[in-house]
C-alpha cells in the first residue's frame, strides 16, 4: 500500500563524516545531519567517521550503496581544494547517474551567505545503485545550508513537482526481494 500523498515516507539515511580530525564528540556536522534527518521523520541507518582517504571512503559508501536498507547517503567533509580533501575524486566513480544540480544550487545558495569563498566548494550528489549520495563541505554551516537549501526538500516525497524518493530503492523491493 503506498502512502498518501499528505504522507512523507521515511528515509534509511547513512551518515559519513570525512575528516582526519573529527571523533564522535566534537563532529558537529554528522551530528546536525542525523538531527535535521530525524526531524525531517527519517530513520538514522548507520553513521561513521573516516579519515580523508579515498579507499575508505569508496568502503564505506560501497558497503550502503550495496545494502538494500539503505537509500541515501549524507557525506560531509573533503570536498574542498586543500591537500588531501578527496571526496569527489573517491566518490563520484562510484555514481551511476551524477546531479550536476546539487553543486550549482549549493553553491548559489551558498554565494549568499560567504560570497565568492564558495568557489571553493566541490559540493557534488549523484545516484548510485538507487541510493542518492549528497556530498557537502565539513563545516556544520554548510551542512545545514545544504540540508535547509536543498536536501530536506529532495527527500521528501509530498515535495512537488519531483523529488528523489522516487527513484531509491524501495522498501517493498527490499521485502519482496524484487529488482528494478
Amino acid at each position: 500500500m503506498s502512502n498518501s500523498p499528505l504522507e512523507q515516507q521515511s528515509l534509511h539515511i547513512a551518515v559519513l563524516t570525512v575528516s582526519d580530525t573529527r571523533s564522535e564528540a566534537n563532529d558537529t556536522s554528522g551530528q546536525y545531519l542525523v538531527a535535521a534527518l530525524q526531524a525531517a521523520g527519517h530513520k538514522l541507518a548507520d553513521k561513521k567517521i573516516v579519515i580523508d582517504d579515498v579507499y575508505q571512503m569508496r568502503a564505506a559508501v560501497s558497503q550502503w550503496i550495496a545494502d538494500e536498507a539503505i537509500q541515501v547517503v549524507l557525506v560531509t567533509g573533503g570536498t574542498g581544494f586543500t591537500g588531501r580533501d578527496s571526496t569527489p575524486e573517491a566518490l563520484s566513480v562510484l555514481f551511476d547517474k551524477t546531479i550536476e544540480g546539487f553543486g550549482e544550487l549549493f553553491r548559489q545558495i551558498s554565494y549568499d551567505e560567504i560570497g565568492t569563498s564558495t568557489v571553493q566548494s566541490r559540493a557534488l550528489a549523484g545516484l548510485a545503485n538507487e541510493t542518492v549520495i549528497f556530498c557537502m563541505p565539513g563545516s556544520t554551516g554548510a551542512c545545514k545550508t545544504a540540508w535547509n537549501g536543498i536536501i530536506a526538500e529532495q527527500l521528501d516525497s509530498r515535495h512537488k513537482p519531483c523529488n528523489f524518493v522516487g527513484v531509491l530503492k524501495t522498501r517493498q523491493q527490499q521485502k519482496t526481494g524484487a529488482s528494478s
